[in-house]
């Protein structure tokens, strides 16, 4: 999994669905990858993220 910190526009949507692979910089609020192979469980999550991100920061694979 890939986040481009350059894309990220902060809205925050990838920590509320998936706050155990996701955080925010308390400095600029932009993504950081807090688990960058999260496990099976996480994957519907993870999805819903990438899926969510209005900036299409977020890339599985």
């Amino acid at each position: 999994m890939v986040v481009d910190r350059e894309r990220c526009c902060g809205a925050g949507n990838c920590v509320l669905t998936a706050p155990e692979v996701f955080d925010q910089d308390d400095t600029d609020g932009l993504v950081l990858l807090r688990d960058p192979a999260p496990g099976a469980a996480s994957r519907d999550r993870v999805q819903r993220a990438v899926d969510l991100c209005p900036a299409g920061a977020i890339r599985v694979g």
